[in-house]
């Protein structure tokens, strides 16, 4: 499911009221977590999420689920409990892995293809990046971090890539996530700015259990394998 959609038609229906309204609506759509639609998260999160809560691999910190072939983050608390989600934007290049060395180069030395977000499990914390700007370093050794939609080159149009109803188009960056700024400001800064937290990275095609490989005894754990007398 692309949650951008739902931004879409809530722009749309207040266009009629007028330009500046519009506008507005737009603006608060483009930087809104949508909390008050339904959640349907695909399988491979379902699973993440089941996983992460039942064997509280979070050890007792708040987490984030991305979801790259849905384009989504979901905010989880350290209890497990979901607080928020919102569409985000992701590397160019499909991929599961960062490029060895990519931490050190600059910018405009990226290739089109070294531009992935990786997969994986990565212990995230506030920090400083490049021009002061404070982001949550998901993995400082290959610079990749969450933060907001940055001013970058207008050509990009992110803002428009958070609205539209399609994912391919959300994958724009150089491998950093992008989330609207509610969602930042209002649901990840505030949980993670003391102790930092885990941010879980869904492959694209990867199989999952090679990305997380505990993943493999869930289905025993959940089943209650080791019962006593069965």
């Amino acid at each position: 499911m692309n949650f951008a959609l739902l931004l879409v038609v809530a722009v749309q229906g207040v266009a009629a009221a007028g330009p500046v309204r519009a506008a507005e609506a737009e603006k608060t759509a483009a930087q809104a977590p949508l909390t008050d639609a339904p959640v349907i998260l695909s399988d491979g999160a379902t699973r993440v999420a089941d996983w992460v809560a039942g064997a509280q691999d979070n050890h007792a910190l708040p987490y984030i689920i991305i979801d790259k072939p849905g384009a989504a983050a979901y905010l989880f608390d350290a209890k497990g409990r979901m607080l928020a989600h919102a569409p985000v934007l992701i590397g160019i290049a499909p991929g599961d892995e960062a490029t060895p060395g990519i931490g050190s180069k600059n910018l405009s030395e990226i290739g089109p293809a070294e531009k992935t977000t990786p997969a994986g499990r990565f212990l995230a914390k506030f920090g400083v990046a490049a021009g002061k700007q404070r982001v949550l370093w998901v993995d400082y050794a290959t610079s990749v971090a969450l933060h907001t939609i940055p001013p970058g080159n207008p050509k990009d149009k992110r803002k428009d890539r958070m609205l539209s109803p399609a994912i391919d188009d959300n994958r724009i960056t150089f491998g950093c996530i992008n989330v609207p700024k509610i969602f930042y400001n209002q649901s990840v800064s505030p949980r993670f700015r003391k102790k930092g937290g885990y941010v879980y990275i869904l492959p694209d095609s990867k199989p999952l259990e090679e990305v997380f490989p505990r993943l493999r005894v869930q289905p025993f754990l959940n089943a209650g394998v080791g019962d006593v007398g069965e």
